[in-house]
């Protein structure tokens, strides 16, 4: 499933979501992501503070993956003149 993500709050919602929809508590996503439980809580509330290392790094411990996407294709068109990078 896409979640477009265009602000900050919308990213720490989704790694809130993504972790309770995984059933793990912050203690076992951090222990995952290699940083301790108080920064995963600072993280989903305050997710402008996330290194893209880190991002990553938690998205993997999630079973996510990261896309980046021009924001003018739509979800279910595929334009002729998009090309694979």
């Amino acid at each position: 499933m896409k979640h477009p993500i265009v602000t900050e709050q919308q990213l720490g919602q989704l790694l809130h979501g993504a972790r309770k929809t995984k059933g793990l508590t912050q203690a076992q996503l951090a222990r995952r992501a290699g940083i301790s439980q108080a920064r995963l809580s600072v993280l989903e509330l305050n997710p402008g503070r996330l290194t893209v290392a880190r991002l990553l790094n938690v998205l993997n411990a999630l079973g996510l993956t990261l896309v980046v996407e021009d924001a003018c294709v739509e979800q279910h068109e595929t334009p002729a003149n998009v090309t694979e990078w």
